[in-house]
């Protein structure tokens, strides 16, 4: 019995490590891409040199390599408070510093404005750095500085932050300030923006702006949209998150949803649990907002002096591939991907800490048996196809 008992153990242990081996295998293989991270908002503040090994945020270009990352679209963010005359300033502020890190590390990073240039990077073994401007307010109101932003690698505009615009209407003023807008969705201007970026290749992202802006802007474009970094809102009604009949339609329109990893859209209980946890440190939080002049890294490092208290709030691991599985069965592996907005919150799930553990997700997706196919076009095929349809090459 205990022979029987050790064999049946080895071969469990061998399974389990054939079945690692070939979750890695086909993570490696494909071309994973993340559609959406905040380091370059931080790195404003932090001044964090991310091409080398970092002990603090989800990115550097060493555990890039580690977790099989092969191409990232850095977001160009600010707040409402730039607006204009400050706001497009700021932005060019975060692309110069891109810039300055493509100076310093030329063998190892490389800009990149299609799928072709793209898939060239992943051959040279150089990692492909993309520009995604997250929100319209960088523009101020201009198409001129459309073409700026489109000159110096703007793949993709988030129409509209939390904050609306003059010509669109955000999901979270759609919600928290419905009575005071001006307007709803689109203004003639907002489908001119449309069109000019539809003219210039630039994807139009629909992560931020309000549900009447969404169906405005399908209505409107003639080339794939997406939604850079949103989850599920039948699983978690975040008015950030997209409804069925939105990701049908984002479907039907040949769009692609990058979905989120943080934690407040894809666990429907955990905002809860944070507000309570800001309200017992509150004096604290205000202390160290006062520190880093920033109200979300002031945020981060709450959570790490209370780990005690942050850890318990975290959704499994679990919950997040719920969220991109729902999807899948909803409207089709051709139209999901990961946009997993790291360093741009306070919280992921468990397991999910940086860059390096995406191969996790690879391996989850395999327990639930997809095929390598779909992998492929969930961790990267779908990005290249919607990029490609957008700039035709």
């Amino acid at each position: 019995m205990k022979k029987l008992t050790l064999v049946l153990s080895l071969l469990f242990i061998a399974t389990v490590q054939s079945f690692a081996q070939s979750a890695m295998e086909i993570h490696q293989r494909a071309i994973l891409v993340d559609t959406h991270n905040d380091v370059l908002s931080n790195e404003q503040i932090n001044h964090l040199d991310i091409g080398k090994l970092q002990t603090e945020g989800q990115l550097d270009l060493v555990r890039a390599k580690e977790g099989g990352l092969d191409a990232q679209v850095f977001s160009i963010w600010c707040g409402p408070q730039y607006g204009k005359g400050t706001a497009f300033r700021f932005a060019n502020r975060e692309i110069d510093s891109l810039y300055a890190l493509l100076k310093r590390y030329p063998d190892k990073i490389t800009l990149v404005r299609n799928s072709a240039e793209l898939k060239k990077a992943v051959a040279d073994h150089k990692f492909a750095a993309l520009i995604g401007v997250e929100g319209g307010h960088m523009i101020e109101d201009r198409m001129d500085y459309i073409d700026s932003l489109h000159n110096r690698g703007m793949c993709y505009l988030t129409l509209t932050w939390n904050n609306s615009t003059s010509w669109a209407t955000s999901a979270y003023e759609e919600r928290f300030k419905h009575d005071s807008l001006t307007h709803h969705g689109l203004t003639a201007y907002g489908k001119q923006i449309v069109h000019h970026l539809n003219d210039l290749g630039v994807m139009i992202d629909l992560s931020h702006p309000s549900e009447q802006t969404f169906y405005d802007v399908l209505a409107t474009t003639n080339k794939p949209v997406i939604a850079s970094h949103s989850c599920a809102y039948a699983l978690n009604p975040h008015q950030r998150n997209l409804k069925d009949a939105q990701l049908k339609a984002l479907a039907k329109n040949g769009g692609v949803v990058f979905v989120n990893f943080y934690s407040g859209f894809i666990d429907s209980t955990y905002q809860k649990k944070a507000a309570e946890f800001r309200h017992r440190h509150r004096a604290e939080l205000d202390s160290l907002i006062k520190i880093y002049k920033d109200e979300d890294l002031a945020t981060d490092r709450l959570y790490a002096v209370y780990k005690s208290e942050s850890e318990p709030m975290r959704p499994p691991l679990s919950l997040l591939i719920k969220h991109i599985d729902y999807i899948v069965k909803l409207i089709g592996a051709d139209h999901v991907g990961i946009g997993s907005d790291f360093d741009g919150a306070e919280s992921y799930p468990k397991g999910m800490d940086d860059v390096t553990d995406y191969p996790k997700i690879t391996a989850e997706l395999l327990k639930l048996n997809y095929s390598e196919k779909d992998i492929d076009k969930i961790l990267g095929g779908n990005f290249l196809r919607v990029l490609k349809a957008n700039t035709g090459k």
